[in-house]
């Protein structure tokens, strides 16, 4: 129940989102922000599809046949929306089992949309605007026909056939501009690139991730420091050969918290560079007080991140980040002040910042302190609570004129 004014009001949000088979930031983020709104009171109702229900070949096909517009989901979502009030639909990932069809089925209800936007999928196969390591802006100008003959889908030329016509087919039908109440993107980059790419400016709010604060409040965490910290996937676009190869020159300890692909990279590197030290996956109680007593924090990714929740989670310990100069990192992360940037896919500039950091321990404390106040101001659930809340009503007075929360 929520106390508004003088009335306790039920508000029933639906939250719906495709899992992914390797659990990653976007499955914990909308993890988090649900927990949020059942602990404020709200009832949340569970649309959930998880990609390890993909278990064979037939359940693949299905799932290829219906990328573009899943009748089954469509009517799920409506028996569901028809069988109880819900006040406002919240989607996070769609891909792939859900597919846009939730979208129509909640407008076709009656019942506002808010979408994160969690990746650049909807405009680019990619979902990274990424190719050959690098950042590609092609689909945000012109059509994503020519990701294909890339395979910029797992490699498949089919996959990432589908995917595009999937991109294509919604862009032109305009699905975007009239199935999407109101979009939320985690930073001012982010909603730039989506209004780029052709998405309503006028429909696009910034909210970013958050995080439980671990320290309760506390202005300043103590420290112990004597290494550095990754934490993440472990593969190319997260800029793992770069951070590898700008370690053979900087003679501290780091650790690298993590899974994926260039696991068996990482693990060669370790054998050969002593001050590399890998710890595979960790949960968060492993990961928090790892933060903690990092000296710093290093996010070296080669793509546009959206807001890793590693961001928050190294600001709420106090600690100072080093990150790729590109994107919403170097939107995150202020230069000099909560973190260094360097130059991204440059192993000599990260080696030569990382060096400046391990020699001006001073600073770096007070960058940490700096980061800390920061999250105390931006990055808790009581504010990221107000802000999501504040974006419900928006949508819901916008698509029917009043809101009574």
């Amino acid at each position: 129940m929520i106390f508004t004014g003088n009335s306790d009001v039920k508000v029933s949000i639906l939250s719906a989102h495709n899992a992914y088979k390797i659990y990653g930031g976007e499955d914990a983020s909308r993890k988090m922000e649900l927990s949020l709104l059942e602990n404020a009171g709200f009832v949340c109702e569970n649309f959930f599809f998880d990609n390890k229900d993909i278990t064979n070949f037939f359940e693949s096909l299905k799932v290829i046949i219906s990328l573009n517009f899943s009748k089954s989901i469509y009517y799920k979502l409506t028996n569901l929306l028809s069988s109880r009030p819900i006040d406002i639909a919240h989607i996070h990932n769609f891909f792939p089992l859900l597919t846009p069809s939730v979208f129509y089925a909640c407008q076709d209800a009656n019942v506002p949309v808010v979408h994160t936007l969690h990746n650049f999928r909807t405009l680019c196969p990619t979902a990274t605007l990424m190719h050959n390591g690098k950042i590609c802006e092609r689909s945000l100008h012109e059509n994503c026909w020519w990701t294909v003959p890339k395979r910029v889908y797992r490699n498949s030329l089919i996959g990432t056939a589908v995917l595009a016509y999937m991109v294509e087919y919604h862009k032109r039908k305009g699905t975007w501009q009239t199935q999407v109440d109101r979009y939320i993107a985690l930073t001012e980059f982010a909603k730039n690139k989506f209004i780029e790419g052709g998405l309503p400016a006028d429909k696009i709010s910034v909210k970013p991730n958050f995080i439980e604060d671990p320290h309760k409040g506390i202005e300043k965490v103590v420290k112990q420091g004597g290494f550095a910290l990754f934490v993440g996937r472990l593969s190319e676009e997260k800029g793992l050969s770069v951070l590898l190869d700008a370690w053979e020159h900087v003679k501290y300890p780091l650790k690298i918290i993590g899974d994926g692909p260039l696991k068996a990279l990482v693990e060669k590197f370790t054998a050969e560079c002593p001050q590399i030290e890998y710890l595979g996956f960790q949960d968060k109680e492993v990961i928090l007080p790892m933060m903690q007593e990092a000296d710093f924090f290093v996010l070296s990714s080669t793509c546009y991140e959206n807001f890793p929740v590693t961001l928050a989670e190294c600001f709420a310990s106090g600690t100072p980040a080093l990150v790729s100069n590109i994107g919403g990192m170097a939107e995150i992360v202020t230069d000099g002040k909560t973190g260094l940037h360097f130059e991204v896919g440059n192993p000599d500039s990260l080696a030569e910042k990382a060096e400046y950091l391990i020699q001006h321990l001073k600073e770096a404390r007070e960058m940490g302190e700096n980061a800390r106040l920061k999250y105390l101001a931006k990055y808790t659930p009581g504010i990221n609570l107000e802000m999501l809340l504040g974006i419900y009503r928006l949508t819901i007075r916008e698509k029917k004129g009043v809101c009574h929360f």
